[in-house]
Formats: C-alpha cells, sequence, structure tokens
C-alpha cells in the first residue's frame, strides 16, 4: 500500500491475522486516521497476547509527519519498530510545523477532554481561520463537535480510545482540509444501543445513534451528542463516516467520495470515527 487512509484501512485489517509483520515499506502518505488505526490494530493485538514487528516507511516525509504527530510514543508500546529507531533529519523536527491541531492523544477519562479541547482551542484559532476561513462560530462548532466525539468514548465505549487531527492540502481539490480521527476499541455501537433497542445489525446501530439520536442510557437529553455533531459536519460540508464491527455508515458531500452504506467488512471492535472538514 502506498497510503494508509480510510479508503485503505480495509487492507490493512485483512492482513494482520495472518502475518507476523505489517509493512510499511512503501507508504508515501498517512493521516490521522491511518495513524490512529494502525496503533488500534496493535493496542487489539496486544490484548491477544500478540507483538507484530512494524517496518516503517522509508520516506523520510512520512516519517516526519509521524514523528510530529507523537506516533511512535505509542507505536513502541505495540510493536516492534523496524528500524527500532528512525533516521529524522534535524529540518523535520516539530518546531518547523504548525499544521497539527492535535498530536495522536490517548483518551481514558473527562479529564483527557478538557485537555484535548484546550489543547485545540489554543491552535484553532490560527489554524482554522488561516487555512480554512472559518469564523468564531465555525470553530466554537468545530470544539463543540469534537468534545462530544471524544465524550461518545468515556460514555459508551467501555474502553480508552486516541484522537488526532491535522490540516493537509487536497490537490485534487486544491482545498485545505482538517481532518479528524477518534477511535476506541470498546464494546461498539451495537452492543451500546442493544442494552435499550432490538438491534439486528451493526449498520442499523450507527444509523440509529447518528441520524435518529439513539442512546444507551435513558436519561433524557442523551443519545444527541453524534446527531449535534452530524448537523455541524453537514452545516460546514464536510464529510463524516462512522465504522463499527462490520459496517460503515457515511454522510457524504458532493466535493467528496464514498459509499454511504457498507457492510460485511473485516470484524473490528470498537468504533472508528472520520471526519474531513474543507475550506470554506
Amino acid at each position: 500500500m502506498s497510503q494508509i487512509t480510510e479508503d485503505t484501512f480495509e487492507q490493512l485489517l485483512a492482513h494482520i491475522g495472518d502475518d507476523s509483520e505489517i509493512d510499511l515499506h512503501d507508504v508515501s502518505f498517512i493521516d490521522p486516521y491511518g495513524m490512529v488505526g494502525i496503533l488500534e490494530i496493535g493496542q487489539l493485538l496486544k490484548s491477544r497476547g500478540i507483538r507484530k514487528t512494524l517496518h516503517l516507511p522509508e520516506s523520510e516525509e512520512v516519517l516526519k509527519y509521524l514523528e510530529r504527530m507523537d506516533f511512535f510514543k505509542f507505536a513502541n508500546e505495540y510493536f516492534t519498530l523496524e528500524p527500532s529507531k528512525p533516521h529524522i533529519s534535524e529540518r523535520y523536527l516539530r518546531s518547523s510545523y504548525t499544521d497539527v491541531l492535535l498530536e495522536i492523544t490517548p483518551i481514558e477519562s473527562s479529564d483527557d477532554i478538557h485537555f484535548i479541547v484546550g489543547k485545540v482551542k489554543d491552535r484553532a484559532k490560527s489554524i482554522l481561520t488561516k487555512h480554512l476561513h472559518y469564523d468564531d462560530r465555525a470553530i466554537n462548532g468545530f470544539i463543540v463537535a469534537l468534545s462530544e466525539v471524544c465524550q461518545n468514548i468515556i460514555e459508551h465505549s467501555e474502553n480508552k480510545g486516541f484522537v488526532g487531527i491535522q490540516k493537509y492540502h487536497f490537490n485534487s481539490l486544491n482545498k485545505n482540509v482538517v481532518k479528524i480521527a477518534v477511535m476506541d476499541l470498546g464494546i461498539g455501537f451495537r452492543k451500546s444501543l442493544s442494552e435499550r433497542f432490538l438491534i439486528k445489525s451493526d449498520i442499523e446501530a450507527i444509523e440509529k445513534a447518528l441520524l435518529h439520536g439513539a442512546s444507551r442510557y435513558a436519561d433524557e437529553g442523551r443519545g444527541h451528542g453524534l446527531a449535534a455533531v452530524r448537523r455541524f459536519v453537514a452545516q460546514w460540508n464536510g464529510k463524516l463516516s462512522i465504522r463499527s464491527g462490520i459496517a460503515r455508515f457515511s454522510i457524504i458531500p458532493a466535493w467528496a467520495r464514498g459509499k454511504e452504506k457498507e457492510a460485511n467488512l473485516a470484524n473490528f471492535p470498537g468504533s472508528q470515527v472520520n471526519i474531513l472538514l474543507p475550506e470554506m
């Protein structure tokens, strides 16, 4: 694979069961979804007593992004890296980069969400205003949406998760986009909602939560977090996709590609959320 993104995540999952190695040698591009996805795969394998060798990309350009996003800070916990100490030259150190809203950050408690929101607030003004032309109202909506997605892990997954956010330039659109990836290895949408509803499939569970505000909790006012995220993303013409179990449901604007509903994917625990927000 030359790219590790949401589009190639299924290919990555197809190889994790039968090989002792994960080979990223030829990767020339990786985004937050790819980085967080690899870490979640590593975390899952660790829970099964498996530690694979992760062959790192040859591209120094990709290595600099992995370093800048704190990927190696967590990857060493789950994988044996090859090479063990990748060479990254002086000019690639993080001080020269201003396009990261949030390095890969674990989510285990509400305190983590406060930390995440505070850190993103500090950087959002310059990055979202300068590169995406968002006003204060849009930035506030961005912060609320991020908080809701992260809170979903605390309230529903029964496991820890990771989040990463970065700005990219899409050459095909000639536009800047911000990519947000939030994942966990928790119980997933279907099991979470099955405590209150008769749920027949993963895709039904995702739709019920995203489109109808369903929640595992009966308290009034619960379950509207993801619906609020959906409204914000739609308002700014963004793309939102949620993967859980063997299914993925996506809300796709005209400028993006993909399928609205996908079923019979490789089974993977928890939930994987991807948000793309375009330049205004």
